[in-house]
């Protein structure tokens, strides 16, 4: 048996922050509003060949864990950007090309430093 050949390109997706910018009352539902999220990725216009959202807190009740087609959900443990950095350092080191969806700062140099690259909210909401 062969080793799985790793996919050429994979989305990092920051559920909270991305679910965070649309002003459409996502508060009221976060789990609600990361279920949406995760149909609109099953049939987003994006260039990788894998999509993983990753999700915490409420937001984890909308959407199983485990892949469905080239969207894979994470259940972050503990905070989303912990989990968005591990997804993003297994992908790289599996020779993925990696781009995160992210507004946040401090994250966004997080996975700048193991070798991805990122992407605004704005960006893959328009591509929904």
């Amino acid at each position: 048996m062969s080793p799985r050949k790793p996919p050429g390109s994979v989305l990092v997706v920051d559920g909270a922050n991305v679910v965070g910018a649309r002003p459409d009352g996502w508060w009221k539902d976060r789990a609600g509003a990361a279920r949406r999220l995760h149909e609109e990725l099953l049939v987003a216009d994006v260039d990788q060949d894998v999509v993983v959202l990753v999700l915490e807190g409420q937001a984890k009740a909308g959407v199983r864990a485990g892949r469905d087609a080239h969207v894979r959900t994470v259940h972050a443990a503990r905070d989303g950007d912990a989990a968005i950095v591990e997804e993003t350092r297994r992908a790289v080191e599996a020779g993925s090309r990696v781009v995160v969806v992210t507004a946040d700062r401090a994250l966004d140099a997080r996975v700048h430093g193991v070798g991805a690259t990122t992407m605004s909210p704005t960006w893959l909401l328009s591509r929904l």
